[in-house]
């Protein structure tokens, strides 16, 4: 079971290698792609061993579950593991490519990978915050590295804004442990349906603001464009592709097994705050032109599929949350990756996750889409399938907007790169290889839907009677 354990030893040994040695060198970009690597294979050894048998636990010291710090790995926490760590390894290997600038990027990036890594792997709420504000510390450091005027500013925004969500999130464990008396996620979930029915709900809404905020949800989304504009689009990739998975993780944990109660009580809310989202998301999203701008506001519109899926609920609404979640990531990480590449393969990389965020076959994106209308008709809402085929047609609108803008207007209407603007064939690859694993999960979805119908499945059992 230490196995457990191994991915986010690796990569906190090699964070603080990386700290302590200049990170512009060569040789610190091949100790953080070496470390990422290793942990993301462990990662995905860990899932193959999840599906296979089921949860793992280990408690450290050998201590009682609800008084050692545990580690528990089932379907949910290890497929946002090893999908968030590869997305880390992609935009690591970009920058490596491309040229490190400031001597703490790599060590930042890396502990932003331990940090995503020990909180999705972790069984306990206190832990899972420890490696929660270890992961947004970094992402804070790596927005404001390289120190220019606008960076600071937007690290700033995001910091005091996510620092709410932070707080909250702080009190609302604080109130579960007063109320519950652990905070071993298995013992609340059990212990969850005791409390006072009004007391559930006020930590569950807390809760829910806590993740919108990291999720980047309307009307909690306000850091959102300032950040991933003002940042490189690789670091801006790995917060749309894997930083902001903490808020979807969060949210299907919380609301599915520990207070799902509360979640089909407030279920209308639920998936009205979600259509709110992903109809402002649209709307601003139409409104611009600047590629990255289009998918900053397009991240928002997108996580309130998300809500809509919890608020359906059920063990099918679970499974589409997850499925969506993870295809949404890989789409988003693609796009900013390859939305400033230039040269051959580039065009056909980025309507590759064009055409995946709009949910055309074959893609990640379609099976993500298709999870949710699913959810919907089973729920026997006719009102949301509308929203959901609403919402993906205005995603195709705005993304073929902006790729007809880039890529397909005359050559003497659009700036043509010049050979140095051309970027590296290895860059380019990076991009091409996330490609093609979008449309690997779309040519092969089986494995995708398995895990999300086993997270959603364990998610049930967990859950309080």
């Amino acid at each position: 079971m230490t196995f457990i354990v191994a991915p986010v030893a690796v990569l906190i040994g090699a964070g603080i290698v990386l700290a302590l040695i200049d990170g512009t060198r060569r040789a610190a970009g091949v100790v953080a792609i070496a470390a990422l690597t290793v942990a993301t294979v462990m990662l995905c050894v860990l899932l193959g061993r999840v599906a296979a048998d089921g949860p793992q636990a280990v408690v450290a010291g050998g201590w009682p579950a609800d008084v050692g710090i545990t580690l528990r790995v089932d379907a949910l926490g290890a497929v946002f593991a090893a999908t968030s760590l590869a997305i880390v390894l992609a935009c690591a290997v970009q920058t490596v490519l491309r040229g490190v600038s400031s001597r703490i990027t790599l060590a930042l990036t890396v502990f932003m990978g331990a940090g995503l890594t020990g909180l999705f792997l972790t069984g306990d709420i206190f832990s899972f915050y420890v490696f929660f504000e270890l992961a947004m510390i970094c992402a804070y450091g790596l927005t404001a590295a390289e120190g220019t005027e606008g960076r600071f500013r937007a690290a700033f925004t995001f910091a005091v804004v996510n620092l709410v969500g932070s707080f909250l999130f702080l009190i609302a464990i604080g109130a579960l442990y007063r109320a519950t008396g652990t905070l071993e996620m298995l013992a609340v979930a059990e212990r969850a349906a005791e409390l006072n029915p009004n007391t559930a709900l006020l930590l569950a809404v807390t809760f829910l603001v806590a993740f919108g905020v990291k999720l980047g949800l309307f009307p909690f989304h306000a850091w959102l464009p300032a950040v991933y504009l003002a940042v490189p689009a690789w670091i801006a990739a790995m917060f749309a592709g894997a930083l902001a998975n903490i808020g979807a993780y969060g949210l299907v944990r919380f609301g599915g097994a520990i207070l799902p109660r509360e979640l089909g009580v407030a279920a209308v809310a639920v998936i009205a705050l979600g259509g709110v989202s992903i109809a402002y998301g649209a709307v601003q999203a139409m409104s611009r032109r600047a590629t990255r701008e289009v998918l900053a506001y397009s991240s928002i519109g997108h996580a309130g599929y998300v809500l809509v899926a919890l608020g359906l609920g059920g063990p099918v609404g679970l499974a589409a949350a997850v499925i969506f979640s993870i295809a949404n990531s890989l789409n988003k990480a693609l796009l900013f990756l390859s939305a400033e590449l230039r040269g051959p393969l580039t065009a056909g990389v980025f309507l590759v996750g064009t055409l995946s965020v709009a949910g055309v076959p074959p893609s990640a994106g379609f099976f993500g889409k298709a999870a949710l209308f699913e959810a919907g008709v089973d729920a026997g809402s006719i009102a949301t399938v509308v929203l959901l085929f609403v919402g993906g047609a205005l995603s195709f609108v705005y993304l073929l907007q902006i790729y007809q803008h880039d890529r397909w207007r005359p050559r003497e209407e659009r700036d043509v790169p010049t050979p140095k603007e051309i970027a590296p064939r290895a860059q380019r690859t990076v991009a091409a290889v996330v490609a093609a694993v979008v449309l690997a999960l779309g040519l092969w979805p089986q494995p995708l839907l398995a895990i999300g119908d086993q997270a959603a499945a364990e998610l049930t059992v967990e859950a309080p009677r």
